[in-house]
């Protein structure tokens, strides 16, 4: 019985200093915003996040990706974003519109639409103006990723 607690003590000991070792993310999603908010079939939905940078630099470069109601939108699989996401700011972010109803994707008959955001890769930034021209450079990975955030949307009946 003693080897068995001190075995728990140790693996409980693992964990809680593996989610120390863990960096926390220069990045967050406060937000994912859907509009309208409750989509009928075939309806076009704007979609944009509200990125959160807890960093000292500015952040850029970012790399999403988006599954509506657990299909991955492919169109997000080999693009960055090259929108700035200043430090200690708050920035929205307009992502690609979808159809609340594809082929491959019917409209759901739950009533119901999850639409997941996963900020997957982004890029700190060190930026300067050289004469007269602002310069961006890329000075490393932001820390901590991916990170993702969810709504679920209340459709609208058929």
């Amino acid at each position: 019985m003693k080897r068995i607690a001190i075995l728990l003590f140790l693996l409980v000991a693992a964990a809680a200093l593996a989610q120390e070792s863990k960096p926390a993310p220069g990045l967050t999603l406060e937000a994912v915003k859907v509009d309208p908010a409750s989509p009928g079939p075939d309806k076009l939905c704007k979609l944009s996040v509200t990125v959160k940078n807890a960093g000292a630099k500015t952040a850029s470069a970012l790399g999403f990706r988006v599954k509506v109601d657990g299909k991955e939108l492919a169109v997000y699989g080999k693009e960055l974003f090259f929108r700035p996401v200043p430090a200690g700011s708050t920035t929205e972010i307009k992502l690609h519109n979808f159809w609340s109803s594809e082929t491959g994707r019917p409209f759901p008959a739950s009533g119901r639409m999850t639409v997941e955001v996963t900020l997957a890769e982004a890029r700190w930034m060190d930026v300067k103006t050289e004469n007269g021209a602002e310069v961006w450079t890329p000075v490393g990975a932001v820390e901590g990723l991916p990170v993702s955030k969810s709504v679920t949307l209340m459709l609208a009946k058929r």
